[in-house]
């Protein structure tokens, strides 16, 4: 058998790792190729194009990088032509991924959609496209399967891969943790700032420019590869904040609150129980636009889910020194959120609880 995956970011292509790793348990001798990154490459795929030239944001970059963009679609089919694979697996990505998926569909492919775009979010006209070119959509939030079900789509829901992730993460003790990586017995704030430059450089800032506010605490920096080092140092407001590579999961297992960047990064700190303030800063344009076709009323994956305002969100304006000092105050130990944060993340537990997802993907495939 012959797989083809698509992942453009690096959450795409840690999911693209677990689900590559059962695939091969179930066909030792599959051959994969795939546009993703260092984990799916450790698991035996062959990389076709590294999510470091891939990840675009928001309406401006996408324009600004249209002609890059262009050429990926046509690199993209020539190699799927030469590979010839029994089915394409799509993971997340939504914008490249379903124009892609149109092609895949006319060239008589078989395709898997992992991880649904946020169509209830906005142009949920996008559900048509999926009804029409993808033959498996597999979703990942609870509420999706019913809205899917509006448009005569029937999509497979084995709770959220997260949990399996997070079930399977090797704890250290906060002990280790901080012996490993040469840090204080302090206790710990997890600063995610995001994984692209765009979020480095509006977000990260004003992350850090509270730092000397909690002298009591240690504010570390989950930093990912497709990052220069040298961006995060540029952007990085005190000297009191320890920058780590590859350790977001330690991170978030060992700290007591957390600033984190809105995304699939809120869902991991409330998956690992820990408080926090969701933030989000971008470019004026992108904003006012996806303002204008946003659909929803929070921004984090925990409220969306959980259908009210549990974490605080911080956007554009509201993300500022004085507010992330009130708020961060508010789910620490003794502050007045903290034992309302960790009553709703019991409850979205619950709901996203998954059974194997990886291994239920990969008996389908």
């Amino acid at each position: 058998m012959k797989y083809f995956i698509i992942a453009g970011e690096a959450s795409g292509d840690l999911h693209g790792s677990h689900l590559i790793k059962e695939i091969k348990l179930f066909k030792p001798n599959a051959e994969i190729q795939a546009w993703g990154g260092n984990l799916m490459q450790e698991q035996g795929a062959v990389i076709k194009k590294h999510i470091n030239e891939l990840a675009f944001m928001g309406f401006v970059e996408v324009l600004e990088n249209l002609r890059t963009i262009l050429k990926n679609f046509k690199l993209c089919k020539k190699q799927i032509k030469e590979f010839n694979p029994d089915t394409v697996i799509f993971i997340d990505y939504p914008g490249f991924n379903l124009r892609m998926a149109k092609w895949v569909k006319k060239n008589n492919y078989k395709s898997v959609y992992f991880i649904s775009p946020n169509v209830w979010a906005w142009k949920s006209s996008r559900a048509y496209k999926i009804r029409d070119y993808i033959d498996q959509m597999i979703v990942i939030l609870p509420f999706e399967k019913e809205f899917y079900k509006k448009y005569g789509i029937e999509v497979k829901y084995f709770g959220h891969p997260l949990m399996d992730a997070i079930k399977n993460h090797k704890k250290t003790s906060f002990e280790e943790f901080c012996t490993e990586n040469n840090l204080s017995n302090k206790p710990k704030i997890a600063v995610l700032p995001g994984s692209r430059k765009q979020e480095i450089k509006h977000i990260l800032p004003i992350m850090t420019e509270i730092v000397d506010k909690f002298p009591e605490y240690e504010f570390v920096i989950a930093g990912t590869s497709t990052i220069p080092i040298d961006l995060y140092k540029q952007n990085i407001k005190s000297e009191n904040v320890k920058l780590l590579f590859g350790k977001t999961y330690d991170i978030l297992a060992n700290s007591t609150a957390g600033l984190i960047k809105s995304g699939t990064s809120t869902l991991e700190a409330a998956l690992f129980d820990l408080p926090q303030v969701v933030c989000y800063k971008g470019g004026k344009i992108s904003v006012a636009i996806a303002k204008i076709v946003a659909k929803v009323k929070y921004i984090s994956l925990v409220n969306l889910i959980l259908d009210k305002p549990s974490v605080k969100e911080l956007i554009q304006n509201d993300l500022n020194k004085d507010n992330l000092i009130q708020e961060l105050n508010k789910i620490l130990p003794k502050g007045e959120n903290y034992q309302a944060i960790k009553a709703d993340y019991n409850e979205l537990f619950e709901l996203l609880d998954s059974k194997d997802i990886y291994k239920n993907i990969a008996r389908i495939l």
